[in-house]
């Protein structure tokens, strides 16, 4: 699957944009501020229905705009298919697949898989909790539309219970909600656990070897799933915790508390080694090479579990990296589409790295340079 071409009208900073992308290495570079990642946001947007950012539709649309448009052409084995993405400030996000509506945004994911890596992804290992289970959850859930529908029901079931939770002093009738929410939560999250735990199995079959010759031989990296409750034991522990979770009038039983442990150990400290769990004791560096480890590992699944590659949105995160981890990522792309962001093109000199299309971005216009 490759991106043919972006089109964007009042999307962010652009009034109308079109660009037409090569199935190999795409540059986009210019100064800070000018409008590159908001292209790769537009890409992420139409694989995920979401914004890596975090943002919220009204805030994606143009300055003094009610709506906002991407249009993605894409290409799987010679068949093209469009992508419409309708966002609106007051009402939910439209989008259709060739022409046709489709009714949930859930719809569409998995049409296009994208891995997506940024300098704030360098901190997955030493930030807390959310950032490793956000990072889990949109993988699982491009890979894996049953997980992506329990993990959405869950998330929805736990604001539910705890709007009952925080109104039960004054509505203590309404105590008999909670058993039936009770159940829901076991059933979604039983789910929610078994394909974190298969993920983080074949996930540690990837990284591992990845991270062994990122760091030259010298260190092994392992991934362990730290679940807040196991399935089997999960209706026990949230029926064990109804006094707890109602003085703190939120659920604190289930996935959604989940975490996850990276122990690195040295290769020459023997297998019965503990290692040290990098979360926290960790080097910087060597918390970077666990991130672009753990991203590179993203990329080999999508292959293994789709058949097909990912599109690869690298924005401006070679300039976090030195030269060596620069010359890994840059060599494992191999015949991956990629959008690369950055400021200059000095890392890309230097390395001799072939360029199949190079854009000039300059406040929201974009020039092709090639």
């Amino acid at each position: 699957m490759i991106i043919k071409s972006l089109e964007l009208a009042d999307f962010r900073n652009y009034d109308n944009l079109k660009i037409d992308f090569s199935s190999g290495t795409n540059i986009l570079y210019g100064d800070n501020a000018q409008g590159k990642t908001n292209i790769l946001e537009a890409i992420f947007l139409s694989a995920t229905t979401k914004s890596h950012r975090g943002s919220k539709d009204k805030d994606i649309i143009g300055f003094g705009k009610d709506e906002a448009h991407i249009r993605s052409i894409l290409d799987k084995d010679g068949a093209e298919y469009r992508i419409d993405m309708h966002l609106r400030k007051s009402r939910s996000k439209g989008i259709a697949i060739d022409g046709q509506k489709i009714r949930k945004a859930s719809d569409l994911i998995g049409r296009l898989n994208v891995v997506f890596f940024s300098p704030e992804d360098l901190g997955i290992i030493k930030n807390g909790p959310s950032e490793r289970r956000r990072f889990m959850d949109m993988e699982l859930s491009q890979l894996d539309l049953i997980y992506l529908n329990s993990l959405s029901k869950y998330n929805k079931l736990v604001i539910e219970r705890n709007k009952v939770l925080k109104d039960l002093f004054e509505h203590p009738e309404n105590s008999v909600l909670l058993d039936v929410q009770d159940k829901q939560l076991c059933e979604y999250g039983s789910v929610i656990i078994k394909a974190r735990e298969k993920f983080i199995r074949e996930l540690n079959e990837i990284i591992c070897p990845i991270h062994e010759k990122l760091t030259g031989g010298k260190e092994l990296l392992s991934i362990y799933y730290e679940p807040n409750t196991g399935y089997e034991d999960f209706e026990k522990k949230i029926s064990a915790a109804r006094t707890k979770d109602t003085y703190a009038k939120q659920t604190t039983v289930g996935p959604h508390k989940d975490d996850f442990s990276f122990i690195v150990r040295k290769t020459d400290s023997g297998k019965d080694s503990e290692g040290i769990d990098i979360r926290k004791f960790g080097s910087q560096g060597q918390q970077r090479t666990a991130s672009l480890s753990l991203k590179l590992s993203e990329i080999e699944i999508v292959k293994k579990s789709k058949k097909e590659n990912p599109v690869l949105l690298l924005d401006d995160v070679l300039s976090e990296l030195d030269s060596n981890r620069q010359n890994y990522l840059l060599n494992s792309i191999g015949d991956i589409q990629t959008i690369i962001t950055c400021t200059g093109l000095d890392e890309f000199v230097n390395n001799r790295f072939e360029i199949d299309k190079l854009f000039k971005v300059t406040e929201g216009t974009v020039e092709r340079e090639n």
